[in-house]
């Protein structure tokens, strides 16, 4: 993006301040309140390693209107445990020299007989590591780190577009007493905040500051808006079940520029659109000019795709040869690096590479199908209304089935079926390309259908606390493509452990698995069991009719919920099991056919029981009605997912006659 002046002198000679909350004094480096070495643990967050005494940003624009973050952060380091955090990375994209970093300064703080003692890093101990041709990180380990130290870094970071106004994260994975960000943005440029709390800013100041550019005759005043905003005692980001990505959860916040508006002239939209994005990425070396590169005996297998009937034929038979003989190198980027070509000969590459050869077969072949970007979920979600190239980090094949169907491939993940969305693709959204017609039009990426796994179990109990039985699980979807990679990464062994869920009072025999390499049909799993039913003496006999489909555990037993909570996808089991009991038993306790709804419905469970004669029947069925359930309903979903675990594990008690 071109920049207003090559040249900026500027001088601030005028200041008004509105201010809401005072923003504390924070420390210079190496200047340290000793009562920060001695301190022995967080306040606010007793049992954390680590903490971050304060992180303070300021943004501004240089004489060249590069945008400027200077960065000055401190970590207290309680135990052994917190040390991991004296590894630091600082990454930035230096593709196109668009971001640098300079002036980094690194040291550790330590008490020594009472009094700080300073160790500064040796230079030689600083790495520059070259991610990709676009990204690289400055890589350093603090040096003398125990037990009570403190460490201390800060650096420059230039970026010479006016676009890419860096992002601030207020929370991290350990506390942070104080997290401060100072932006001034010159009244040219308008930045439109996005932010991300879960409380308001306990510092919140806002000034003016007029300045002016240039000499004499050509000088020009103009203002600054300055803001500083604080956050103080920030809990650290815990690791919850079925949380999205941390960059989804961090409480943050970052800058679109939409609008310039230079001195004398008229007011200039500058947002990127998505249009515009995906023009930039069909016209794209490293993207959109590699989807016509003829591939090395490419025309056999065009051929023999071409010969096929119909169009879900051919995409099945492509995706599965390119699936198969193509091994992803667990990049991922939006972009290829060695390129489709280098990648063909090699068969080996990162997720775009083989993604866009996959795209590049199917065109030849006479499909219709769009090159489209993606991010995955450890990435992050997308934000449809932040036209940004790098909210993506994957390259994906779309192509629209009818008005009703889409299938989105990724032939880099072994175990992907060519008619499921990923599910790590899911509840995000996805852009895709269309260079003939230009159309580049982003969509939300998602799944409604109830993803199945079924279970039926026919046992006989027998005196004395045993059961044996056969089990039949019917797994659909994505619950076939997980069991299906857990089977064939893991082996036999390990899957009938999974399934006995590691209990040593169960034993699965004559395993047998069915369709597991037919896209099309569920992954249909056949044993024998037996069972130590614990618990039972010579009277009675505890059966939980719930031992063998792994849902006995509720993960949702925390209090508190920091995240929201996203399955990706509608999950629906059932589940039918047939017990017959033995002879001189009669059932003192059964449990009740019961019905379970959330208060707004989303999520239902039934159970249905019934006995005839010497056997007893139960049928449960789950059914969530959405895929995301925020954390402000937490309390009710941890109510529902109580009383339904309960339910779950209520045991049958049989009595001797």
């Amino acid at each position: 993006m071109k920049k207003i002046y090559a040249c900026l002198v500027a001088c601030a000679v005028l200041t008004t301040v509105k201010a809401q909350s005072p923003a504390p004094k924070l420390p210079d480096f190496g200047k340290i309140d000793v009562a920060d070495l001695e301190l022995k643990q967080c306040d606010f967050e007793p049992d954390a390693n680590a903490m971050v005494l304060f992180d303070k940003g300021e943004v501004y624009f240089d004489q060249s209107f590069n945008i400027v973050l200077e960065r000055h952060k401190r970590i207290k380091i309680f135990n052994d445990n917190g040390k991991k955090n004296a590894d630091v990375r600082i990454e930035y994209y230096s593709g196109n020299h668009l971001e640098y970093v300079t002036d980094l300064q690194v040291q550790t703080i330590n008490m020594v007989n009472g009094k700080p003692e300073i160790t500064k890093i040796d230079k030689k101990q600083i790495f520059t590591e070259n991610i990709d041709k676009m990204n690289s990180a400055m890589v350093f380990s603090f040096p003398n780190v125990k037990a009570g130290s403190v460490i201390e870094y800060r650096y420059r970071l230039t970026a010479n577009s006016l676009s890419d106004f860096p992002e601030w994260y207020f929370q991290e994975k350990i506390p942070v007493r104080y997290s401060q960000l100072t932006t001034k943005i010159p009244e040219y440029f308008y930045y439109k905040p996005q932010i991300r709390l879960a409380t308001y800013f306990s510092t919140n100041q806002h000034s003016t500051n007029s300045a002016t550019i240039g000499f004499g005759n050509s000088a020009l005043q103009y203002v600054n808006e300055i803001d500083v905003r604080g956050m103080q005692n920030v809990h650290s980001l815990p690791d919850e079940p079925y949380m999205r990505s941390d960059a989804d959860n961090l409480q943050s916040m970052s800058f679109i520029l939409t609008s310039i508006r230079p001195p004398q002239g008229f007011t200039q939209t500058s947002a990127d659109t998505w249009p515009k994005v995906g023009g930039l990425l069909a016209d794209d070396e490293d993207f959109g000019k590699q989807l016509k590169r003829k591939l090395q005996g490419e025309e056999a297998i065009v051929t023999k795709a071409a010969s096929l009937k119909t169009d879900d034929q051919k995409i099945a038979y492509l995706f599965n040869e390119v699936k198969n003989n193509m091994k992803w190198n667990n990049l991922d980027r939006w972009f290829t690096i060695d390129g489709t070509v280098k990648a063909w000969e090699k068969k080996t590459g990162n997720a775009t590479e083989i993604n866009l050869i996959l795209y590049h077969l199917l065109k030849q072949a006479g499909v219709d199908a769009y090159p489209m970007v993606v991010s995955t979920r450890e990435h992050g979600r997308v934000n449809p209304y932040s036209a940004f190239i790098r909210q993506f980090n994957r390259g994906v094949v779309y192509i629209p089935v009818d008005s009703t169907r889409r299938y989105i491939l990724d032939a880099s993940g072994k175990y992907n079926l060519y008619n499921e969305v990923p599910d790590e693709l899911l509840n995000s959204s996805g852009l895709y390309i269309d260079k003939e017609k230009k159309l580049y039009d982003i969509f939300f990426i998602s799944n409604n259908q109830p993803v199945r796994q079924t279970y039926f179990i026919n046992g006989e109990v027998k005196p004395g606390g045993k059961m044996s039985g056969t089990l039949q699980i019917s797994s659909f979807s994505y619950n076939k493509i997980k069991r299906t990679a857990k089977y064939k990464t893991d082996g036999e062994n390990k899957y009938i452990d999974f399934l006995r869920d590691n209990d040593n009072s169960v034993k699965i025999s004559e395993l047998k698995l069915e369709n597991i390499d037919v896209d099309t049909l569920p992954l249909v799993q056949n044993a024998k069991f037996d069972m130590d039913l614990s618990g039972s003496d010579d009277n009675y006999i505890y059966l939980n009719p719930n031992a063998l489909t792994l849902l006995k555990t509720n993960p949702f037993l925390s209090e508190n919920r920091f995240t929201d909570i996203d399955f990706a996808y509608r999950d629906n089991h059932s589940i039918f099991a047939v017990y017959k009991l033995p002879a001189g038993y009669v059932a003192e306790s059964v449990p009740k056919s019961i019905s379970l709804t959330m208060p707004d419905k989303s999520m239902t469970f039934k159970r249905i029981v019934t006995q005839v004669n010497d056997a007893i029947s139960i049928r449960y069925t789950i059914d969530h009605a959405k895929t995301t359930y925020f954390k402000e309903d937490y309390n009710d979903f941890r109510e529902f997912s109580k009383q339904m675990f309960e339910m779950l594990n209520e045991q049958i008690v049989l009595k001797k006659s």
